[in-house]
């Protein structure tokens, strides 16, 4: 067998198993958004479901600020002790908090206890998969070959859409199949957050047994102080703030067309919870696709492109899109009008992880993208559903609207002042 085969396939392993232990840490995130339509009023007093919404929103919003700890936490680890250590850490933290979600009792047997154990078992799952993105999007490009470093990693989000495929596949089968709508907000919100605990176990096994990436092995000699310390990130000023103005249109419209957009159908375009359902996993099965393709793309175009063009789409077209999906009352249309917001975010959404991975040295790559990149999002991204919500409550939804677009405003101005990291790659300083 030759030399090349053998390092092909244990590419292909390492991507494959850091794949799908990615798609089952982000199922057990998601998982809690998609079933808080049936398990809110299980947490907090009886009343208007808006408000329980809004509730359990906020908790999901805290969860959130604890992503830039773990962004730290996991970062610092993976830099100093290996990425796959930090990957297998964070796998068991996220299954706890699922394990947790799924045994405790409701408000109505424990009173305030509930919502008490409902915030720490989303406080854990934050800071996990706080520490998830960056040693991820760090270790599968760092595994990709360098010439189609943005298809592999594009695998990053493309696991990422399937754990939301996951979830709402769960939930169509619970829906439509096993249980009736009593029995799921009665007791049947618990089995998916059940499932998540048991797959966990899986992505354990997988991450246990993934290899080393050669550009952290190549830098082991390298003394303590000079890996992942928050010195050390301070000395890249230039691609910290890269990673946040980058970051921080690309999550916001990724969050209200991904994990927000369901709860925005039934609430505000008044559909039933089984027809949003339904737009949402064909409309993420197309997202999922695209991902890998606008990833070649930027190998051979480039990743700016790809990014500006996001930038400009978004900007001008997302108030548009969601004033007609707040109107739309036929399934398709919804349909159609929600695939056309995810091809926009394609943009963003296939690359960010190269792109991120591209502006560090090995010694501070994880630490680089993780912590800036968790920060950001805990300010757009954690609080995307809460400020839809709230601006809802108070009769003002468009006002949301014109925040994601002022947003990508800001991000499209980073896009077009950065160079384009396919040609000043600092994965190609690896050695």
């Amino acid at each position: 067998m030759a030399p090349t085969e053998k390092i092909s396939r244990r590419r292909l392993k390492a991507i494959v198993s850091g794949s799908v232990g990615n798609l089952v840490e982000w199922y057990d995130w998601y998982v809690f958004s998609s079933f808080s339509l049936y398990f809110s009023a299980s947490f907090f007093p009886s009343g208007d479901a808006t408000a329980q919404l809004l509730q359990t929103a906020g908790i999901f919003a805290l969860g959130f600020l604890m992503r830039p700890i773990g962004g730290w936490m996991f970062g610092r680890i993976a830099d100093k002790v290996g990425r796959k250590q930090s990957m297998t850490l964070s796998i068991l933290l996220m299954s706890l908090g699922s394990l947790l979600i799924a045994l405790t009792p409701t408000y109505q047997t424990v009173g305030l206890v509930a919502p008490v154990l409902l915030l720490t078992a989303r406080l854990l799952q934050g800071l996990s998969v706080g520490g998830e993105y960056g040693v991820s999007a760090t270790y599968l490009a760092e595994m990709a070959t360098p010439h189609r470093r943005g298809f592999y990693s594009s695998f990053l989000y493309m696991t990422l859409i399937g754990a939301q495929l996951l979830a709402l596949g769960i939930q169509l089968m619970l829906q439509k199949v096993l249980l009736t709508e009593a029995q799921l907000l009665d007791w049947g919100w618990r089995i998916p957050f059940v499932i998540g605990a048991v797959l966990s176990i899986v992505a354990l096994y997988l991450r246990n047994n993934l290899d080393e990436t050669s550009a952290f092995e190549a830098q082991k000699h390298k003394p303590e102080y000079q890996k992942g310390s928050i010195i050390l990130l301070l000395r890249h000023p230039r691609a910290v703030l890269t990673v946040v103005g980058l970051t921080m249109g690309g999550t916001l419209a990724f969050y209200t067309f991904t994990t927000y957009m369901l709860k925005f159908l039934v609430n505000t375009a008044h559909m039933s919870k089984e027809a949003a359902t339904n737009i949402c996993f064909l409309s993420l099965l197309v997202f999922a696709a695209l991902q890998p393709v606008f990833g070649s793309l930027s190998d051979r175009v480039g990743r700016r492109p790809l990014l500006i063009g996001f930038g400009v789409l978004g900007t001008v077209g997302t108030v548009p899109l969601l004033t007609a999906l707040s109107h739309t009352t036929t399934p398709w249309v919804a349909f159609l009008l929600l695939v056309v917001a995810l091809v926009m975010v394609s943009g963003y959404s296939s690359i960010n992880a190269v792109v991120k991975a591209e502006l560090f040295p090995v010694e501070i790559r994880a630490l680089g993208i993780g912590l800036p990149h968790a920060l950001t999002v805990a300010l757009f991204g954690g609080t995307a559903e809460y400020l839809a919500l709230w601006s809802k409550g108070q009769g003002r939804e468009p006002y949301f609207y014109w925040y994601i677009s002022g947003c990508i405003a800001i991000s499209l101005l980073v896009f077009l002042a950065m160079e384009d990291t396919r040609k000043t790659s600092r994965l190609n300083d690896d050695g």
